[in-house]
């Protein structure tokens, strides 16, 4: 998700000493992969986000870490709705995981629009999505190129909710804005999750966990992006337009059966730190040679903390949402 497109929690950037990856990301390009997926596409080169191989790896992660809690609101069906179907706007949908998810655990029929600037993501969300909701009944879809940084509340016309995964740490203040005012215009809910909480925990700890957290975090707020301080920048965004905002925790638990996933993160999160300060790059490297072998060995387990959002609109009339 995100790219709008790309799933998904960790931060964007150029690829940097590790082996090519994107910041905190994983892979840039594997073989096979179509490009890298772009946040902006309007003037001028933008840092690449998410490659395809990467979304792919972390889909079981980001599935299992998801804010089920914040789901109940979205299973009531509207007055007068219940027969029309619930009408989803999936911004930057990447290869469509957040679809896969949420869909089969609502009710009722769904119509999704997916939303991403790569149009080959877009082929394959369209083609990997989830035909059935909760209940059965026919989940459709359709497909929209574009950018979250022009969204409209026009756009939104009609919608039931808006859903984003892993996209408010790559964007800026006035577009997380710009998003708060399309979706209050629209009147619809918003589900965004995956958002980067700025906080690590590896279990064996080492000294120099801190050190790289610190500087990962510094990368990610580079050029105007939010990085670690997204989720409280959207619940002032979303509240200062009436919206009644609930967080929740949705950590990814990595563990000896996501050694590929953990690898791939460890490359990502110590290259954008050493990208980052570059003085780190020594001691950088023996941290990452060691943390790979433990990472091989099953010995290392790391928690990678995200926080989901809910925003729900005031209803018309004014009372409470």
């Amino acid at each position: 998700m995100g790219e709008e497109g790309g799933v998904p929690g960790c931060g964007a950037g150029r690829g940097t000493a590790a082996d090519g990856v994107v910041a905190g990301a994983g892979p840039v390009r594997g073989a096979g992969d179509r490009g890298v997926v772009r946040l902006r596409g309007a003037g001028g080169e933008e840092p690449p986000r998410y490659a395809p191989e990467w979304l792919r790896l972390r889909e079981g992660a980001d599935a299992a870490a998801r804010a089920r809690e914040l789901l109940g609101p979205l299973r009531i069906r509207p007055a007068g709705r219940t027969e029309s179907p619930l009408v989803v706007h999936d911004l930057g949908c990447g290869t469509g995981s957040m679809g896969r998810w949420l869909a089969p655990r609502l009710p009722g029929a769904q119509h999704w629009i997916l939303h991403d600037r790569d149009p080959g993501l877009l082929r394959f969300a369209a083609m990997a999505a989830p035909r059935a909701a909760a209940d059965g009944s026919p989940v459709t879809v359709e497909t929209r190129r574009g950018d979250v940084a022009r969204l409209t509340p026009e756009a939104l016309t009609g919608a039931s909710l808006v859903t984003a995964s892993a996209l408010l740490d790559v964007l800026t203040r006035a577009e997380v804005e710009t998003l708060a005012d399309a979706c209050a215009g629209a009147g619809c809910p918003a589900l965004l999750t995956l958002s980067v909480a700025g906080r690590v925990q590896l279990t064996p700890a080492d000294p120099l966990d801190t050190a790289i957290t610190e500087a990962f975090n510094a990368h990610q707020r580079r050029a105007g992006l939010l990085g670690p301080d997204a989720v409280t920048v959207a619940r002032e965004a979303f509240a200062e337009r009436g919206a009644t905002v609930r967080p929740h925790p949705s950590p990814w638990r990595l563990g000896p059966e996501e050694a590929a996933l953990t690898e791939q993160w460890l490359r990502g999160w110590v290259g954008a730190a050493v990208e980052q300060r570059p003085e780190l790059r020594g001691p950088a490297e023996r941290y990452l040679t060691a943390r790979l072998a433990a990472c091989a060995a099953g010995a290392l387990r790391v928690t990678v903390h995200h926080t989901d959002l809910l925003a729900l609109p005031r209803p018309k009339g004014g009372g409470p949402a």
